[in-house]
């Protein structure tokens, strides 16, 4: 509910439709391969390695030059700087230079004047490899001992003497493979040449527009204020434009300053779905003890995922996984370590959740067995070992102001599990081939970044003379709303309607050194931010209004402007010290909050045929205080859809060799509508205010996702019941 109070031109708590949904919804929202062409630009397209690991013997590209429409070629010797990058370590390289890691490494691109002319030419290219052994598998990384280091471990209280006493001990492994992004925009980049003081401008669908800038400027020797990046909005990012937007970007840069021309480069989807990496598939074992009561007294567990070819944020997934499987549950007795694969498969990278929900998903199969080993209910088993206020984590956070057990009674009651679970058991009494089930999974998500510097973010604000505000911060919008919810601090802070607030786009020029939009942490840092920077014009603008107080916000400006007050302000925001976690020592805190969920999902299978359809899902959220409900909700529903998908429907296949076998869809199986619950609600928690972010508010773009997992669990329950 807006509050009362609050003046009437504020746009804060409103649901606010978003800004850009109506041009998105007709076509008319330009995205980066929508911009003009340029009279002299030339297409790239990418030359790809097709073996999972060899040395590269001889490259002829003679036969492609000859090609109608080619006009040159680019390789690593093209590159003036380094031709090395990488997030965590440069361990990747922008174009192959003596071996190839996977199968779809960059090795050089093809410049032509269309795209298909390009294509055809890249596919001429000749390329003779001497083959080396290749990893591709976890298994295979086990037994080769193919780790990327350090391996982080975590022991907490005796789990080996707490098994001893245990009423039961449990054995198990458990696999999850990846997840494709498939972002409605694939890969897309223009690279503009300014001929003037080797100048760089670089449009981009990217999450990272600064680590693009920086590795491009390194690439080209040439200073990071000689190029800018811009983003106006992506067809949507999941992570997977985080990270991997960089070495492609570079490599586009690189061919525009060799060419002395604009260079555009969009990926068609099988290339996109080939080479950019995904979800990084998880393989656990573990073993579990606990008393008859379904109270889990210790753990141990043992995680692996395949990393690919490259770290990219392998570590970084795995630490979350380590961190995040615990959900909201407390365990005492604690024995975990994680081992990030180095594979020869394409580097594997974000994406929405970042190893949370692959560790969550080992955390309620381990409950689910729980309860079936003591013949006890799924709830009662998730209830007794829900964490609570007071309660020490392995990764040294104090829980309070938790939220576990009010969203799982909410959810409870609002889905009307008991009763509904009453009918399923009478419905699968009477029908033999027709089973449901319903299941019930809460979840708590950590929020904000693990390492300090990253806990950052910066903004501009300019009003000019007619009273219009240009917004300008370091975040990108990729659908989440990002720059509405902004918009809407900004209209709140100066009190003017929130039309009159205005995002042209994200530039490194107006914001430097922006950290990734990623981590469900872009309307925290950003928002932070824009708070700061308005609250200066605020003051500023204060002694005008007070001298002139029947006068409009463009009569206050005005006299601020004559007075010679400055009418732009930056901003910038960063979190506490102390969110800064040490693995080595176990010292600082990982993360500044949880965001709480709970979601109840009952579907129907059919034994016969395996198909299933969900009846319906109840969600229950603690967002905060919502900054737009609307926009949360729409963040819920669609982080929900894409956690059904990752559980239920998604799968890849790959050839021995590892070449991707499921390179669109009509091969890899995405959420369809018929997919979607035929009831869906969702309730956001009231009289939750947090205290560590913006305005109340709360992350939320990836807490719901494994929520998703609800319909799996209802899956399994009635395939129990079928048994």
């Amino acid at each position: 509910k807006v509050d009362p109070t609050q003046a009437p031109d504020s746009g804060l708590r409103k649901p606010i439709v978003h800004r850009s949904a109506l041009m998105q919804a007709t076509g008319e929202a330009i995205y980066c391969d929508d911009m003009p062409t340029f009279s002299n630009e030339l297409n790239a397209s990418l030359v790809l390695s097709k073996k999972p690991h060899a040395l590269i013997k001889s490259i002829s590209y003679e036969k492609a030059l000859q090609m109608p429409g080619v006009v040159s070629h680019v390789t690593a010797a093209d590159v003036p700087g380094s031709n090395r990058f990488g997030p965590a370590v440069m361990d990747d390289e922008v174009f192959a230079t003596t071996e190839v890691t996977c199968i779809g490494r960059i090795i050089g691109l093809i410049l032509a004047d269309t795209k298909e002319n390009a294509d055809t030419a890249a596919n001429a290219v000749e390329i003779e490899y001497e083959e080396l052994p290749a990893i591709l598998t976890i298994e295979e990384a086990i037994e080769a001992e193919s780790y990327y280091l350090p391996i982080h471990n975590r022991q907490v209280g005796n789990v080996e003497q707490e098994f001893e006493i245990s009423d039961h001990v449990l054995e198990g492994e458990l696999r999850i493979g990846g997840q494709e992004h498939f972002y409605f925009e694939t890969q897309s980049y223009l690279a503009l040449p300014k001929l003037e003081n080797d100048e760089m401008e670089i449009f981009a669908s990217t999450q990272s527009p600064f680590d693009i800038q920086m590795t491009a400027a390194r690439a080209l020797n040439i200073p990071a204020n000689r190029v800018v990046c811009r983003v106006k909005r992506l067809g949507g990012g999941f992570g997977g434009k985080e990270t991997k937007t960089v070495g492609l970007a570079t490599a586009i840069a690189v061919a525009a300053q060799k060419a002395r021309r604009p260079v555009r480069c969009f990926l068609d989807r099988d290339i996109d779905m080939s080479i950019t990496g995904t979800r990084h598939p998880f393989l656990f074992r573990y073993k579990v003890g606990f008393s008859n009561d379904g109270v889990i007294h210790a753990l141990k567990l043992r995680i692996y995922s395949n990393g690919g070819n490259t770290l990219d944020l392998s570590s970084a997934v795995m630490d979350r996984a380590l961190i995040g499987f615990r959900s909201c549950y407390h365990f005492e007795h604690i024995d975990i370590a994680g081992y990030p694969c180095k594979t020869n498969m394409p580097s594997n990278t974000a994406f929405r959740g970042f190893g949370s929900p692959q560790g969550m998903l080992l955390t309620e199969t381990i409950l689910t067995d729980v309860a079936t080993t003591c013949a006890i209910s799924q709830l009662k088993v998730r209830q007794v070992n829900l964490h609570h206020d007071g309660d020490l984590t392995h990764y040294n956070m104090i829980i309070e102001k938790s939220r576990a057990q009010a969203v799982l009674d909410k959810v409870i009651e609002r889905s009307q599990y008991e009763s509904r679970k009453l009918q399923i058991d009478s419905y699968n009494r009477e029908n033999r081939w027709k089973k449901r089930g319903i299941a019930v999974v809460p979840t708590a998500f950590p929020i904000s970044y693990p390492l300090k510097f990253f806990n950052q973010g910066g903004a501009l604000v300019m009003i000019y003379i007619d009273g219009s505000v240009l917004l300008s911060h370091g975040g990108t919008e990729m659908g989440q709303g990002l720059h509405t919810k902004l918009a809407q601090i900004c209209s709140h802070v100066l009190g003017v309607p929130v039309e009159k607030v205005h995002m042209i786009e994200t530039s490194t020029s107006s914001v430097p050194n922006a950290t990734a939009t990623s981590a469900s942490v872009g309307t925290d840092l950003n928002g932070g931010a824009v708070l700061n920077a308005c609250e200066k014009l605020r003051d500023r603008i204060a002694p005008y209004q007070a001298a002139n107080p029947k006068g409009k916000w463009e009569d206050w400006v005005q006299a601020a402007y004559l007075d010679r007050v400055s009418l732009s302000a930056n901003g910038f925001y960063r979190l506490p010290e102390r969110v800064n976690y040490d693995w080595t020592n176990h010292t600082g805190l990982p993360f500044y909050y949880l965001t709480y969920g709970a979601a109840v999902s009952e579907v129907e299978i059919d034994t016969l045929t395996g198909d299933h359809y969900i009846i319906r899902s109840d969600i229950v959220m603690d967002v905060g205080k919502s900054l737009n409900p609307a926009i949360d909700i729409g963040q819920i529903e669609g982080a929900f859809i894409q956690g059904v998908g990752l559980f239920t429907l998604e799968e890849q296949y790959h050839s021995p060799n590892g070449y991707l076998l499921t390179r669109g869809p009509g091969t890899y199986k995405l959420p369809a509508p018929s997919n979607n619950p035929n009831e869906f609600y969702i309730y956001l928690l009231p009289n939750v205010p947090n205290d560590k972010a913006v305005f109340s508010s709360k992350g939320i773009g990836e807490p719901p996702l494994f929520l998703g997992s609800s319909v799996f669990f209802a899956i399994k329950a009635a395939i129990n019941s079928a048994r």
